[in-house]
């Protein structure tokens, strides 16, 4: 590490890119860390993730880790529970609105319930 003066009686410090990446590293962890102390991020339990690497259906894994049965978060998104169980089995895909309720209800991003194939989502038909 070195300081530079400048003439308006400012001083610089100059570090090794390496010393320099670890602070930049240090200071988003630590914004991790607050952020997750505020309550605004969550952290995620491996076994979470590794039933949505495995395929299984955001909607039921989220469901699973929050402790919900499948008629209380049906109730929570203002859908029948037998609506529910076809979108966790991948029979029905939910509208754009139906999954914004899933998402409010389950305290998750949108995107965490993103279905992994393409047009496995239904948008609304512009039509009606």
């Amino acid at each position: 590490m070195q300081t530079i003066n400048t003439p308006s009686g400012d001083t610089l410090v100059v570090l090794d890119l390496d010393e320099y990446e670890a602070l930049v590293d240090a200071a988003a962890a630590h914004d991790v860390m607050a952020r997750i102390a505020a309550g605004e991020e969550e952290l995620v339990p491996s076994d979470v993730v590794d039933r949505l690497l495995a395929g299984g259906h955001p909607v039921r894994v989220w469901r699973g880790h929050r402790g919900l049965t499948g008629r209380a978060l049906a109730q929570a998104a203002g859908i029948s529970p037998a609506y529910l169980s076809e979108i966790e089995h991948g029979r029905k895909a939910p509208s754009l609105a139906t999954l914004r309720r899933l998402s409010d209800a389950l305290s998750v991003d949108l995107d965490d319930l993103a279905p992994a194939a393409p047009g496995s989502l239904r948008l609304p038909d512009k039509t009606r």
